[in-house]
């Protein structure tokens, strides 16, 4: 029951006094006390805040607050799970749609250096045999970090 309660809080602005769709246009008047000092935190960042009056500035305050405190709740996590999770869905595709479309620049240049190194050297079966299983064996103990002047290094030993 309690649950539901909070959803309702969560998705139902106008328990809270103020709906988004009325704030603009009706807002409830109420007296208010302050510490001196307060009211000169509020003087002194509102308009950093971007807001346009104080009570703005309060009242962004005042639903920033209760945010906080929902947050401690454990039901909050059943509201704002789902948003993170959508967000992350989102980054994780847009990343994976670049790492993809580099992908295959890069297969597309390898397969135009196979073919001109093709074209170029006569290998017998054997010796690209024993060439890809010693490519194989480097990549996998450098972690796939492939240094071009150890290789050339390698080749001028033999």
């Amino acid at each position: 029951m309690q649950s539901h309660n909070t959803e309702e809080k969560i998705n139902n602005p106008q328990n809270t006094g103020v709906s988004e769709v009325a704030s603009a246009e009706k807002k409830i008047r109420f007296g208010m006390k302050m510490h001196p000092e307060t009211m000169k935190l509020i003087e002194d960042f509102y308009e950093q805040d971007n807001c346009s009056s104080r009570s703005e500035f309060v009242e962004k305050a005042v639903r920033f607050y209760c945010g906080y405190l929902m947050s401690r709740e454990n039901l909050v996590t059943e509201f704002l799970a789902p948003q993170i999770g959508i967000l992350t869905e989102g980054i994780v595709k847009g990343s994976e749609q670049k790492i993809c479309r580099a992908m295959f620049k890069v297969a597309v240049e390898l397969g135009a250096v196979t073919h001109m190194l093709a074209a170029m050297n006569q290998i017998d079966e054997k010796t690209l045999f024993k060439l890809r299983s010693m490519c194989t064996d480097e990549v996998r103990q450098i972690n796939g970090v492939i240094n071009f002047e150890r290789a050339v290094r390698y080749q001028h030993e033999e």
